[in-house]
Formats: C-alpha cells, sequence, structure tokens
C-alpha cells in the first residue's frame, strides 16, 4: 500500500499527517512563527509513531499556499529537501482546498467558500464543491479585496464559510449559511486530497515543488521614487 507523508506550514497552524498501512496518523499544533523549529521534529515524531524509517514514504504533499509567504516558503524547502534526499515525488496542494476539505470533514458541508486573511486590506479566496469526498475548486482562487468576492455563477443552495479572513465577514460580498473563521489548514486533509492527485497520477520532481503566492509582487522591493 501506498505510504504519503503530508506537511503544512501556510498558516498560524504547523501540521503533518502520514497515511501508512492505510492507516492516518497526524500531528497539529497553532504556533505563529515556530514553523521552522517544529516542524522536523513533529515529522520524526510521526515517523516514529508509525514504526517505519522516512525512506518507506513513496511521495510527499506539501501546501503549496496561497498564505503566510514565510510559511509556504518553509514547507516548500522541507519538502524539496526531503524529496531530493529520498529521490520521491511530490504533490502540491492548495492551502484553500484543504480547508474547504477541512470543513467537509468537520461539518459535513458540501460546498465551501474559503477566505484568508491576505493582509494588504485583501483575502485569498476560493470556492469548493465536494465530488466523490473530494473538495474540487469551482472557478479560480484569487487574491482581491473583501467586497470583490463572489461564488460561482452556477452557485446553487448553501454555502458553508471557512477560513480566518471570514474575520471581515460584514465585508464580504457574500451571505453564507453558516460560518467558521477559525478553521486553519490541516496536513491530515491535504494528505486525503493528495492520495487523490497521487491516483491520478498529479505527483512530480521536487524540482518541480513551487509556491503559489496569488500575489504578483511578493517580497519584491519597492521601485525608488
Amino acid at each position: 500500500m501506498t505510504t504519503l507523508l503530508a506537511l503544512d506550514t501556510a498558516t498560524e497552524a504547523c501540521s503533518v499527517a502520514l497515511l501508512h498501512d492505510g492507516r492516518v496518523l497526524s500531528q497539529y499544533e497553532v504556533i505563529p512563527r515556530l514553523h521552522a523549529q517544529r516542524l522536523l521534529p513533529m515529522i520524526q515524531s510521526l515517523l516514529a509513531e508509525a514504526g517505519i524509517a522516512l525512506s518507506a514514504v513513496d511521495a510527499l504533499a506539501f501546501g503549496r499556499g496561497p498564505g503566510a509567504f514565510t510559511g509556504v516558503r518553509i514547507a516548500v524547502g522541507v519538502v524539496q529537501g526531503l524529496a531530493f534526499a529520498l529521490e520521491r515525488p511530490v504533490l502540491a496542494v492548495s492551502t484553500l482546498a484543504t480547508i474547504a476539505q477541512r470543513a467537509h470533514r468537520e461539518h459535513g458541508v458540501d460546498q465551501v467558500a474559503v477566505a484568508i486573511d491576505a493582509r494588504m486590506d485583501e483575502v485569498y479566496w476560493g470556492c469548493y464543491r465536494a465530488q466523490a469526498g473530494e473538495m474540487q475548486l469551482a472557478g479560480i482562487e484569487a487574491v482581491l479585496p473583501p467586497e470583490q468576492v463572489s461564488l460561482p455563477r452556477d452557485s446553487a443552495g448553501p454555502w458553508f464559510a471557512a477560513g480566518t479572513g471570514w474575520r471581515y465577514a460584514e465585508r464580504l460580498a457574500v451571505t453564507p449559511a453558516a460560518t467558521d473563521a477559525t478553521l486553519l489548514p490541516h496536513a491530515e486533509d491535504l494528505l486525503m486530497l493528495a492520495v487523490h492527485g497521487w491516483q491520478r497520477g498529479e505527483a512530480v520532481d521536487a524540482d518541480q515543488a513551487q509556491p503559489i503566492y496569488l500575489r504578483d509582487n511578493v517580497a519584491t522591493p519597492k521601485a525608488p521614487r
């Protein structure tokens, strides 16, 4: 059976999850600014709990963003380092989709509008629908002001709101049926999305593990006036 290791550091949460022998193990902590210190020890602890070596892993999945720029870079750096050393492929999974998958798992909802606080008076936005247990993107992922968000054109039925961007609920141009603004990505849900991607043959070489920021001017210094 396939053994997959998933990790996510794109938000305040730091989490890892492992699929081995059909069993899922995970660790999850909300530890802002401590991801770099905690991520590798969490991976080692999870492997020890499963009783396997890192070399038993068939592929590695990571949260590719959007999210905190430093956090996304940590995930990319760690997964590339491990994948190169092991000569294993990687699977990049959307942070927004991971939150939608968590909402599906914890709240039993099939339509989720995800918003993450993107700072600079904007949110990262994506809408997802469940298909055979997998939350799939309906439309596009975008970064935009809260007042400009929208549901898919073919939208029907109730939508569940998830993610820290819903702290701006009074400004978001969408009225959901229910809201959980505390939901952060969990590697357990990232792992489930990665399983679907693995089955579709979406794994790529480690050098193709790239972050997705959605914002073009990331970490670019302002031009002098």
